[in-house]
């Protein structure tokens, strides 16, 4: 019996080391360096969901993301949804799909999506570029603020220019707002 538990308290200890070293792997992986975007290889943008949510590929997989620091019209909210999309999609498109990743903080949302900074070929930081071409509104939600100040001057200036949403024609509430009155079923 001594034995048995032995073998049982090693087998446990291994799983436990292997879980460890998985979680390891999987939040400073190979291909992602915070704080770093030169650093980190490319990957491939799959789909555009909506205006702050893509499908990468990485290491061969697919995988949801939302970036940080933004919060753009749902999908559900009219015109504003679409071309919010639609701006994300060209930023996309003039990276020919490819772009860097960056994380910050915390690596994921409840919803089990990376939380990620999207850098193009040309060093333009996209999360940065949907603010300040009124695309999408700023949204802090510490500790992910490694950007937070260029972020404000972004959607400072989009305001002042009264660029996209802060037009004349802009959505008539914000994403927080649509979400509050119609909350997601699954």
């Amino acid at each position: 019996m001594i034995i048995m538990v032995g073998r049982r308290s090693i087998l446990l200890g291994m799983t436990i080391l292997f879980l460890i070293v998985g979680m390891e792997r999987l939040t400073k992986s190979r291909w992602v360096k915070p704080g770093s975007p030169s650093g980190n290889p490319w990957v491939q943008v799959l789909h555009v969901t909506d205006g702050d949510s893509v499908t990468i590929e990485m290491d061969g997989n697919s995988r949801k993301a939302r970036l940080i620091g933004i919060d753009a019209p749902e999908w559900k909210q009219g015109i504003w949804g679409k071309r919010s999309r639609d701006g994300l999609s060209k930023w996309i498109e003039r990276s020919r799909s490819r772009v860097r990743l960056e994380l910050d903080v915390t690596r994921t949302d409840k919803y089990g999506r990376l939380l990620i900074y999207l850098w193009t070929d040309d060093g333009k930081l996209i999360n940065e570029e949907l603010l300040r071409a009124g695309f999408a509104y700023l949204l802090t939600i510490p500790p992910n603020v490694r950007y937070v100040d260029r972020f404000k001057e972004a959607q400072k200036e989009a305001r002042v220019n009264r660029k996209g949403i802060w037009g004349a024609d802009g959505p008539e509430e914000t994403p927080s707002e649509y979400r509050r009155k119609h909350p997601r079923t699954s």
